[in-house]
């Protein structure tokens, strides 16, 4: 882990009760001070229901560098006035930046959240990839967007409800490549003194490392799993995809039924359209052919235009075409809803433009 300090966000209920313990407080004391921080709050003057002793005593620990808050403060925000969906620039304390998607939607509020900077993944129409990979994400870093976006949309002083009851492990790297770090988060999400936030309404994205679908599947078998399909040869997509050289399509889909079978829970299958790459005819006849019976989904994504990469998106209009013709084939299947029209709409465009 690159920082050096200890992060008190990052830590399970169990950890905080230990380390209050290293304080010569009663381990309750560390529930009181994990509930807080999972509130958002960060500040121990407004944790009440602490002594003033030990408020005192956390301060100077925190000045002296014993110890920090972890997660991240907003650096830049875009905000589509539309639909409302903003897309934030995270800075960790190491200085490192990280972009998240706060969405709104009917059944409420959901963040796309990061887990990489940067991603080693090499998928050749990801910005994210461009500037290569830098570190993996603690836990704490993970649940720190979800915090500093809900303060950041509390502070802005409107009637909107800023609370997140959905995440999306979407943005910024390979999750399954974090795993550990992942499952902590998940974890520490679900804590029913922190946010108790139903497993069901967690969904982790994985571009096919086929070993970790396995293990996935074993520890979180309520969490959603989305897997980046986006070809359906292994020659195409190992072009666009490097990862597929080593998990070739046979050895993925495989995975993905075993997945299935075990957890009984469906699939998502996101296909990011690419003009001329992906959205043939042909590429829609192959999707029949290997994605037909299997206990799944296709989420189709009209690419967002990444100049660097020199692909683009093959439109609205051909994406329902496609959607129409995998339902009459008994696939079900959807077009993304677009948001955030008016911002950078392809993850990692912003953390582009900070460097």
């Amino acid at each position: 882990m690159e920082n050096m300090r200890r992060q008190l966000l990052g830590m399970t209920i169990e950890e905080m009760k230990l380390f209050a313990a290293e304080l010569g407080e009663k381990p309750f004391r560390g529930g009181q001070i994990f509930t807080w921080l999972h509130r958002g709050v960060t500040d121990f003057e407004e944790m009440t229901n602490l002594s003033k002793a030990l408020r005192e005593k956390l301060t100077a620990g925190l000045e002296a560098g014993d110890f920090s808050i972890g997660g991240c403060r907003v650096a830049d925000v875009q905000e589509d006035r539309k639909d409302g969906t903003r897309k934030f620039l995270f800075e960790m304390e190491t200085s490192d930046f990280v972009e998240g998607v706060f969405m709104k939607y009917g059944y409420g509020n959901s963040l796309c959240v990061s887990s990489q900077v940067g991603c080693r993944m090499g998928c050749r129409f990801c910005a994210s990839a461009l500037g290569g990979f830098v570190r993996n994400l603690s836990a704490g870093e993970m649940l720190g967007q979800v915090l500093a976006a809900e303060n950041y949309v509390r502070d802005e002083g409107t009637d909107e409800d800023p609370s997140i009851n959905h995440i999306v492990v979407m943005g910024m790297g390979e999750p399954f490549d974090n795993y550990d770090n992942l499952a902590c988060f998940l974890r520490l999400l679900h804590d029913e003194k922190g946010r108790n936030m139903s497993y069901r309404n967690m969904t982790v994205s994985t571009s096919g490392i086929v070993p970790v679908i396995e293990r996935f599947g074993e520890d979180f078998p309520q969490v959603n799993l989305a897997i980046s399909l986006h070809r359906l040869t292994d020659e195409g997509r190992s072009r666009i995809m490097p990862v597929n050289r080593k998990y070739p399509l046979d050895m993925l889909l495989e995975a993905a039924e075993r997945y299935t079978d075990k957890t009984r829970r469906r699939i998502t299958f996101e296909y990011a359209l690419i003009s001329g790459e992906n959205d043939s005819d042909e590429d829609v006849n192959l999707m029949i052919k290997r994605l037909g019976g299997m206990l799944c989904h296709v989420n189709l994504i009209p690419l967002n235009k990444v100049d660097e990469t020199g692909f683009s998106g093959s439109g609205r209009r051909r994406a329902a075409e496609i959607a129409a013709r995998l339902d009459r084939a008994g696939i079900p299947a959807t077009v993304r809803r677009e948001l955030g029209g008016e911002i950078d709409g392809a993850c990692g465009q912003l953390r582009l433009k900070k460097k």
